[in-house]
């Protein structure tokens, strides 16, 4: 399953001297408070651990520095309770090299006009505080998130939170590791791609290994682990034999059971969380993996087709960042161009995993006109309703491009009982027209990321921290 470490979040208020004793000890009561009631909050997805007060610039240094080799923390908070002079942040922003998040926030949501006088004034500076902290962060060209309102809020909880899962995407981006089963298919220029730019830029490392010897450890694999993965998948799906006998078809889903059980041992061996396939090199496999990518996809692996490395590792990342909620490999399969019905219809031969279906998905044995090998089992099921986001990378000579466009997602109008396949309808809520112009005009492709639960303004986030061109459609 979908696992990553247990990562957590510094948060640091910035002051100085000028205040006095007193106010120092204020502002450190208010951070502690701060800090508690939004761990409490049940709003945020990672842990929020208060590091007090900054005062100086050695401070600042080292408390970056100690930021930088904790594998543990994901990222930075920041917070000018009261009025840091930001020269003191120069040398330890520029050193920090995790994500940062500005709060401009106020302990206080209000202005207390009955009350307010200078030492009031003294302890809620953050307006003043903030202005001084934001234009040296912009001056540094830093690629930092500010959230901007009082931190009691939910929707500014809502905000630090999204922030947070970008963070550890963004954290967890450089230990993808993408095994390549085979090349990419012949003659396809979009699935391409500078490996080593990828690592460099994206943090993901790419490696080719021969489908031999994955079929070494898939042939190996135990006929009581296949057993007992039956079981599961009865109580988890409807089996659906249709026209094949009985025992072509569990012949058909326990290899694609054994395929599963191989293809996950071999990358958990050898440490990767992403893989792709192409149907040109299958040398030794009697299928192309159908069931046992959505398998795996559905535990949170990253899946590429046709030797397509950059979306195994962009499926893997998006997974991180919707914590593995209906966020799956997608393909632009066919279109409908009639007035009023303007739509894609997404799917894949086989390889869409089942965390966005609506009904209950069914295992089937059909045959594959493509590959020429038996005739995979798969999962059918029909998508969802309900907004979303789809996403591609590209490689472009000048580096990688990130383009999306949100989308208007609905069940397929009518079965398809010749086409047995998992498919998603969808349509760019800029239309069908404009964005599939603007889509082919930034050079996108036809592989993509679908989710429902990831937002717009957590890719833009994310490509920003990357350092990644990004072309929203909207």
């Amino acid at each position: 399953m979908l696992e990553t470490k247990e990562y957590e979040f510094w948060f640091v208020a910035g002051s100085q001297f000028l205040y006095g004793e007193e106010q120092l000890r204020n502002v450190a009561r208010d951070v502690e408070d701060m800090t508690a009631k939004l761990n409490a909050s049940g709003k945020l997805p990672y842990k929020v651990v208060c590091k007090g007060v900054m005062t100086t610039a050695d401070g600042i240094t080292d408390f970056m520095k100690e930021v930088n080799y904790h594998d543990e923390v994901a990222g930075v908070i920041t917070w000018m309770h009261t009025f840091s002079p930001a020269k003191n942040w120069i040398r330890g922003t520029k050193l920090l090299q995790k994500p940062l998040l500005h709060l401009a926030t106020q302990y206080l949501n209000e202005i207390p006009y009955a009350t307010i006088d200078f030492d009031y004034m003294n302890l809620n500076q953050s307006a003043h505080g903030d202005r001084e902290y934001g234009y040296l962060n912009a001056r540094l060209g830093l690629n930092n998130k500010i959230v901007y309102g009082w931190w009691g809020d939910e929707e500014v909880q809502q905000e630090i939170a999204d922030w947070q899962d970008v963070a550890v995407a963004y954290n967890e981006s450089f230990k993808i590791r993408v095994c390549r089963f085979g090349d990419t298919m012949r003659d396809v220029a979009v699935t391409e791609g500078d490996k080593v730019e990828a690592q460099i830029q994206l943090g993901w490392t790419v490696d080719y290994w021969p489908v031999g010897e994955l079929v070494d450890v898939i042939d190996a694999i135990d006929e009581k682990a296949i057993d007992a993965e039956y079981e599961k998948l009865q109580r988890d799906y409807t089996l659906n034999p249709q026209h094949n006998s009985e025992e072509k078809f569990a012949e058909s889903v326990r290899y694609q059971l054994r395929e599963y059980l191989g293809i996950k041992q071999f990358l958990d061996e050898k440490g990767y969380t992403a893989f792709c396939t192409n149907f040109q090199d299958l040398k030794g496999l009697k299928q192309l993996p159908g069931l046992a990518a959505q398998l795996l996809m559905r535990d949170g692996y990253g899946f590429g087709a046709e030797g397509d490395w950059k979306h195994a590792a962009l499926t893997r990342l998006l997974k991180i960042l919707s914590h593995n909620d209906r966020t799956v490999f997608m393909e632009d399969y066919t279109l409908d161009l009639r007035k009023g019905h303007e739509a894609i219809l997404g799917a894949h031969m086989l390889e869409v995993d089942p965390t966005i279906a609506s009904d209950k998905p069914k295992v089937e044995v059909h045959p594959l006109d493509i590959g020429g090998k038996d005739d995979p089992a798969r999962l059918v099921f029909t998508g969802a309703d309900g907004d979303a986001i789809d996403v591609t990378i590209a490689d472009f000579r000048d580096g990688f491009r990130i383009i999306s466009y949100p989308v208007t997602c609905r069940k397929a109008e009518a079965e398809t009982p010749h086409l047995p396949v998992a498919k998603q309808l969808w349509t760019p809520t800029v239309g069908l027209k404009e964005g599939a112009t603007r889509w082919l005009e930034a050079g996108g492709g036809h592989h993509t990321v679908l989710s429902f639960s990831i937002k717009e303004s957590q890719l833009h986030d994310l490509a920003v921290m990357l350092g990644t061109d990004l072309v929203e459609i909207c």
